[in-house]
């Protein structure tokens, strides 16, 4: 009850915030307006810039309260500045057809086409010029509504029957739509974040050019570890199989000489000879399992995790749910990227035990590596950059959680690891809830606007003329506001139900809880 409690009173008070943040960017819009006809048409391009600027920082606010409110995440769209201006042999910045001696001019040029020519700064400004409306239509106006059914017992009584039965009837009215509103905030504020999101997410230019950024790092990364991978085989055996075999090649040697005339020293560095050969074979085996272990293409990922743990002199309990078997390079990577992480444990003071959960949440590979230990990954930046960059590769994330005093977890992500398997389909909606979402949408809007805002709004200023078709205002009077707020009510439950529906079917979002603090990698 708490929980629920808590909830919707912050539901509430996002929703007076969200009023303000409409009145706020309506002042905001008409001051962009002023701007933009003084940039345009008095000729004073340089305040472009600056109101892009503010802009584009009304816009980071709202991503960030999109993700904070709802966990509707919104990437940034924008463009990459361009680089700083660079001097030619004569010592001249040169901009098109002209020759600059300081590179300010340039500098400025090249950022003021930058800031003009990207899609996101145009949708930042629709935005910035439809969002107090939205923003209003969704906060303002259910609180509005809200705070007149809950008042409702105070400025109107219910004409029929005696006075304490109609300021109960009175009451119930006003509580049921105010329980209706109250209900229906967080899918209001959810849906505010969605339409946030339908204006500033990346655009399919400013994605294709981070898709090729993290193409050309991702190719350079994957000839950075092949070329770090064959530096260290072939350093282990030029140190390690390689000089067995010269050792015991020069011991053949010396028994073929001594066979003649000592047999038993022979048959002494033959016995000596077959020993190294064992350990030289043993080395070699290490050498392959470093590459690729048997156990891992064999038996898969799960087990090749059990295996690691039983070489393993902490407690490690491993836990695999998989559907299917992840493609070779995912688990390659998941496996060594796990080794790297209970080689790092090992050799923290206070780790006892650790858990490893492997799973997957459609296309996605997930493994959690959780340790009783205390600040475990302190100071192992390092660590955390190269398990980065062994899953840039594949476009993964390696997320590591430390609390104060407490256990540490880390996380990694594989986001396309089961792409095309069984376990990339997930459950299709059912009838009912596609009926639901189906009538929500096309005739929601029908009880909201119509019948119940526009009808409160000529209620309220007490127009002459009534529309034949609004229901509202041609029932009985003492039934007017009632059957307002009804209708009211039951476009927002539709509309809402209709939004949360496929949300709720889709599952919810994760997200930090802001309990511990974290750092993450991406390959991006």
């Amino acid at each position: 009850m708490r929980r629920y409690a808590r909830r919707y009173t912050v539901a509430v008070g996002r929703a007076a915030m969200l009023s303000w943040l409409a009145v706020a960017g309506a002042a905001q819009a008409a001051v962009s307006v002023v701007f933009l006809i003084v940039s345009f048409g008095l000729g004073l391009f340089f305040l472009f810039p600056g109101l892009a600027r503010v802009t584009r920082w009304n816009a980071r606010a709202a991503r960030r309260r999109a993700y904070a409110w709802s966990g509707v995440r919104i990437d940034e769209p924008y463009l990459p500045p361009p680089p700083p201006p660079v001097p030619g042999p004569d010592g001249l910045y040169r901009h098109d057809r002209t020759l600059y001696k300081s590179p300010r001019v340039p500098a400025w040029n090249d950022r003021w086409r930058w800031v003009f020519s990207d899609p996101a700064t145009w949708r930042d400004l629709v935005w910035r010029f439809a969002d107090p409306f939205v923003a209003a239509a969704l906060g303002a106006v259910p609180l509005l509504v809200l705070l007149g059914a809950l008042a409702a017992p105070w400025y109107w009584r219910w004409p029929w029957g005696p006075a304490p039965l109609a300021a109960a009837v009175t009451a119930l009215l006003g509580l049921m739509v105010a329980g209706a509103v109250l209900a229906a905030l967080p899918s209001l504020l959810r849906a505010h974040s969605l339409w946030s999101r339908v204006l500033l997410a990346p655009t399919r230019r400013s994605q294709l050019t981070g898709t090729m950024r993290r193409i050309t790092r991702a190719r350079t990364d994957a000839a950075y570890f092949q070329a770090a991978e064959l530096r260290r085989i072939e350093r282990d055996l030029h140190d390690g199989a390689q000089a067995r075999l010269v050792a015991m090649g020069m011991t053949l040697s010396a028994a073929k000489e001594l066979a003649a005339t000592d047999p038993a020293a022979a048959r002494k560095l033959l016995s000596g000879a077959r020993e190294e050969s064992a350990v030289a074979l043993a080395e070699l085996r290490r050498v392959v399992r470093g590459i690729h272990p048997p156990v891992l293409a064999e038996r898969g990922l799960g087990d090749a995790v059990r295996a690691l743990a039983l070489d393993s002199p902490l407690d490690v309990q491993v836990e695999a749910d998989l559907e299917v078997r992840a493609g070779a390079p995912f688990e390659s990577a998941a496996y060594f990227a796990v080794s790297e992480l209970l080689t790092h444990l090992a050799t923290r003071p206070g780790v006892e035990r650790v858990l490893i959960d492997i799973s997957n949440e459609g296309a996605k590979l997930r493994l959690t590596v959780t340790d009783d230990g205390d600040r475990a990954y302190d100071a192992a930046e390092s660590l955390v950059a190269g398990i980065e960059r062994r899953l840039a590769v594949f476009d993964g994330v390696l997320a590591v959680t430390a609390t104060a005093h407490g256990p540490s977890t880390a996380t990694i992500e594989l986001p396309h690891a089961l792409a095309g398997s069984i376990a990339d389909t997930g459950p299709r909606m059912p009838l009912w809830k596609l009926s639901v979402v189906a009538a929500g949408h096309s005739v929601g809007w029908l009880p909201l606007f119509p019948q119940g805002l526009v009808a409160a709004i000529i209620k309220i200023i007490d127009a002459e003329e009534k529309p034949a078709w609004f229901l509202g205002l041609h029932v009985p009077e003492p039934y007017q506001w009632p059957t307002i707020l009804t209708m009211i009510a039951v476009g927002l439950f539709m509309l809402g139900a209709a939004i949360v529906l496929p949300i709720a079917h889709g599952g919810p979002g994760s997200g930090d809880d802001g309990s511990g603090r974290s750092w993450s990698g991406r390959g991006c």
